[in-house]
């Protein structure tokens, strides 16, 4: 909720949270911790991911061919050209490239893009990974998702 906030108020909000919520955590961790955070928020690069109007834990629940699928979208931005979702990642030696990106992370993007597509046809769906420790916006291929789906649709 931090990018919801005006950024004058965001580091004693975040710095309250987890006071309440890390209590175990020295003040050093839980100020470097509020710290990556807020950085991460404020990047130009992500503007976009955080933008007003962009909403965060997206529960998503659908049928896809039969199957359910659910879930929570870390971040979900709905334009009117456009929907784009992203998954935050904290691995602490994240993929290089999208095609390196853990097959799982692929699926998962594929079938919440799956679910949303029916949901917005009009509009193209984009799916990216957000690695928190490097940090880089990911955007994995409209051509990876699709194939992700497609092994899922494979006999095992």
């Amino acid at each position: 909720s931090l990018p919801d906030l005006g950024a004058d108020r965001r580091r004693g909000l975040a710095i309250d949270y987890l006071a309440r919520n890390a209590e175990k955590w020295s003040e050093a961790e839980r100020a470097d911790l509020a710290e990556q955070v807020l950085a991460l928020i404020a990047e130009p690069r992500f503007a976009a991911v955080f933008a007003s109007g962009s909403r965060a834990e997206v529960p998503i629940v659908g049928r896809l061919e039969g199957r359910l699928v659910s879930g929570q979208i870390d971040r979900l931005v709905v334009t009117p050209a456009e929907i784009l979702i992203v998954d935050y990642k904290t691995n602490h030696a994240p993929a290089a490239t999208a095609e390196e990106a853990p097959a799982g992370y692929v699926r998962q993007l594929a079938l919440y893009r799956a679910v949303l597509s029916h949901l917005y046809p009009q509009r193209t769906v984009r799916a990216a990974l957000l690695w928190t420790e490097t940090p880089d916006l990911m955007e994995v291929s409209a051509a990876a998702l699709d194939a992700a789906l497609s092994s899922l649709r494979e006999p095992a």
